[in-house]
C-alpha cells in the first residue's frame, strides 16, 4: 500500500527526513496520540461524563472501584495506537524512560536521547493541548460545580486529567511516590524487552504495540492508585507545562497542594528514569544473558531442562564420533591414543 499512495510532499524534498528528522516527527506524533487518548479518557471520566448527565451527579468521578477500568483500558489503547502510528520509523519509544534505557543497554545512540527527549515531550504538551481544546466546557463546569478548595479556580481533580500526584495516604512524603514510580516503570520496561526479545518468546506479526498496550493496563490495574502510574516522564512533564501555561498554577509547578504534597513535579520524572534502567538491567541480569549465552554456544535445551541433550554425529566410514573421535560402544578408533 505504502508504494501505491504518492508522498504528500515532493520525496526530494523529503531527503533530510529520512534520518534523525523523520524519527523525531515520528516520536512526536506518536506521543501525540498517546496523550491525546490517555488524557483525554480521564477528561472522560473525571469532566465530561458527569457534565452530561451520565453519572449519578455533575461532580461525580470513581463512584466504584470497577469506573477505574475505564481509565486502565483507554490509556492501554493509548499506548497500542501511538506504536502502531509510529513504530515504523523510530521504534516507538515515546517515553523518555524506554529511550534511556535503550541507550544504556540496547545500543541506542546516545547523540538521539535529548532529541527523541524533546520531541516526546513536545508531543505530550501538543496532545495536553488537544485534550483541553476539546474538553475545556466541561473541565470549566466541573470545576465551578465542584466544592472546596480550589487552585486559581481549578481542583486537583481536573489537573489529575493531564498530570499526576500521590495519594493522601503519603501525607506528602517523598519516598513512598519515588518508589512506586521506580517500580512501575522498571517493570514497564522489562515487559517491553521482554516483548522485543526474539531470543525469548517474542510476539509475533505486529502484535507487539497490542502486547504493550495490555502491559499499561496490567500495571494500572496494579500500581496505578498510588501515584497516578506515569511511569514515563514525557507523559507527565509535557501535561504538567500545559496546566501550568494554562491556569492551573502551583497545582502544576511546583506540584503542591496545602496540607498534602509539595514540590512533586520531579518525582514522575526521576523515578521514572531509575526505574527504566533497573528494568533493563533486571531482565538482562536473571534472562537476556542465559538466551545470549545459550544462543552463543548453539544450545537450545528444553525449557525447564538444568542440562542441554547434546546429539551426536557419527562418522559413517570410521564409527566414531564427530565431537569426541570415539566410536560406538565405547570402543577405541583404529588412530586413538589412550586418554
Amino acid at each position: 500500500m505504502a508504494v501505491e499512495i504518492p508522498p504528500l510532499i515532493k520525496p526530494s524534498r523529503l531527503r533530510h527526513r529520512g534520518g534523525l528528522a523523520g524519527e523525531l516527527m515520528a516520536e512526536f506524533i506518536g506521543t501525540f496520540v498517546l496523550i491525546s487518548f490517555g488524557c483525554g479518557v480521564v477528561a472522560m471520566a473525571v469532566a465530561a461524563l458527569p457534565g452530561s448527565g451520565r453519572a449519578a451527579t455533575t461532580t461525580t468521578i470513581f463512584l466504584a472501584a470497577g469506573d477505574w477500568l475505564l481509565v486502565a483500558w483507554g490509556w492501554a489503547l493509548a499506548v497500542t495506537f501511538g506504536i502502531y502510528v509510529a513504530g515504523g520509523v523510530s521504534g516507538a519509544h515515546l517515553n523518555p524512560a524506554v529511550t534511556l534505557a535503550m541507550a544504556v543497554r540496547r545500543g541506542f545512540p546516545w547523540l538521539k536521547v535529548l532529541p527523541f527527549w524533546f520531541a516526546q515531550v513536545a508531543g505530550a504538551f501538543a496532545g495536553a493541548a488537544l485534550v483541553y481544546l476539546v474538553y475545556h466546557n466541561a473541565i470549566d463546569t466541573f470545576d465551578s460545580a465542584v466544592k472546596g478548595p480550589k487552585t486559581d479556580g481549578h481542583t486537583l481533580a481536573s489537573f489529575s486529567i493531564f498530570a499526576t500526584f500521590p495519594a493522601p495516604y503519603f501525607h506528602g512524603g517523598i519516598w513512598g511516590p519515588l518508589i512506586d514510580q521506580i517500580v512501575g516503570a522498571a517493570f514497564l520496561v522489562m515487559f517491553v524487552v521482554a516483548i522485543l526479545d526474539l531470543r525469548n518468546q517474542a510476539v509475533k506479526a505486529n502484535l507487539a504495540p497490542f502486547i504493550v498496550g495490555l502491559v499499561v493496563a496490567a500495571i494500572g490495574m496494579s500500581f496505578g492508585a498510588n501515584a497516578g502510574y506515569a511511569i514515563n516522564p514525557a507523559r507527565d512533564f509535557g501535561p504538567r507545562l500545559f496546566t501550568w501555561a494554562a491556569g492551573w498554577g502551583s497545582l502544576a509547578f511546583p506540584g503542591s497542594v496545602a496540607g498534602q504534597f509539595s514540590g512533586y513535579w520531579w518525582i514522575p520524572i526521576v523515578g521514572p528514569l531509575i526505574g527504566g534502567i533497573v528494568g533493563i538491567l533486571l531482565y538482562d541480569l536473571f534472562v537476556g544473558d542465559v538466551l545470549y549465552l545459550r544462543h552463543d554456544l548453539g544450545e537450545l535445551p528444553e525449557a525447564g531442562r538444568t542440562r542441554p541433550v547434546k546429539t551426536i554425529d557419527r562418522d559413517d566410514e570410521t564409527g566414531r564420533d564427530d565431537e569426541t573421535g570415539r566410536g560406538g560402544g565405547g570402543k577405541k578408533g583404529p588412530d586413538e591414543d589412550e586418554y
